[in-house]
């Protein structure tokens, strides 16, 4: 079997994937219990609205997001919105369209997740690949530090990053992404004030990440270091720069498949702690949404976050294709 020939059969399955996750994004939020109408409606009698001005107010929003449908015809009335790229507009903040309130979101999530994942997995894999390489004293501290970090949750490190840099030592602030009172915009002041607001829920972030890669990359090379062809290589006198340049090759596989697969998942990463910090990414937009029942933007964020965990495994599909030569041998029937 051909490479092409291999990845389109991942290409298809994939594709049978998303199908099955469009279904499953339009029918589970509607499992949860609760109205999306029931809540504007109960917000508003809080308000002093008389309960006929309430009936009709419920009729008309439950007739104007459609909810008055058989399930499937509004099954059907999402995947011809879907078809035109219409994610519709929000419930809870109408009218507001999924679109525009995920377009606010996703720049902040991007911004503060990515740098996070990159950096955590190039410190974490170099400083593994040390622990591996040199042993001894390193190799101790380091996996030590590393398995202590990577088994603390996000939250957990956000609290203390909170507690210490902005309640003991007030050097960073505790919450938000800009300041009170300012607006986004590309200005030097505000790019100054949102960076100082950055590093705390990024600290939190890449020191896990970083804990995390170095963990499993250690663990990758000293399986590696003991295996069979490396034994036989010092057997026949190559060097050591071509045995480690094998030996680390081989540990990056996981490694690679670890961040595509954390790059996939960013848009939902970080739920918790952009709830910690009050950041307004789009985990933040997704917690908010499901307290309120706003189906649309449920399903248009949970379908963000299907199609880019698909896309980042068939890029592994296709990486491995590429690095992993068992995978070329085997698509020229080699193997």
């Amino acid at each position: 079997m051909s490479l092409p020939r291999y990845l389109g059969r991942k290409a298809a399955w994939y594709l049978g994937a998303l199908l099955v996750a469009i279904l499953l994004n339009f029918l589970l939020p509607r499992l949860i219990p609760g109205n999306p109408v029931d809540t504007i409606v109960s917000s508003l009698s809080r308000g002093g609205v008389e309960g006929s001005q309430l009936h009709a107010i419920h009729a008309h929003y439950v007739h104007e997001f459609g909810l008055d449908k058989p399930l499937w015809q509004q099954f059907l009335v999402y995947l011809g919105h879907l078809a035109h790229g219409d994610l519709g507009v929000s419930f809870a903040q109408s009218p507001a369209t999924v679109q525009g309130l995920i377009g606010q979101a996703l720049p902040w999530s991007i911004a503060l997740q990515l740098p996070a994942i990159v950096i955590g997995w190039l410190v974490g894999n170099v400083l593994g690949a040390l622990a591996a390489y040199r042993g001894g004293w390193f190799d101790r501290g380091a996996f030590l530090g590393s398995l202590f970090t990577s088994s603390m949750p996000y939250y957990c490190v956000a609290i203390l990053l909170l507690y210490l840099l902005a309640v003991v030592i007030p050097v960073l602030p505790p919450s938000g992404g800009y300041s009170f009172g300012n607006s986004p915009e590309l200005s030097a002041a505000f790019v100054s004030d949102a960076l100082t607001h950055y590093w705390l829920p990024f600290l939190s972030l890449v020191i896990v990440f970083v804990g995390g890669q170095a963990v499993g990359m250690r663990s990758m090379a000293v399986y590696e270091l003991g295996s069979d062809y490396v034994n036989y290589d010092r057997g026949l006198g190559l060097r050591d720069r071509t045995i480690i340049r094998y030996i680390f090759r081989n540990a990056m596989l996981p490694q690679v498949t670890g961040l595509a697969l954390s790059i996939g998942t960013l848009v939902g990463g970080a739920l918790i702690t952009e709830i910690v910090f009050s950041y307004p990414g789009v985990g933040t937009l997704l917690f908010t949404a499901i307290s309120q029942n706003d189906y649309p933007v449920v399903t248009g964020l949970t379908l963000l976050i299907a199609v880019a965990v698909l896309v980042a495994n068939f890029c592994v599909e296709i990486a491995y294709g590429i690095i992993d030569p068992r995978i070329r041998a085997s698509s020229r029937g080699e193997r």
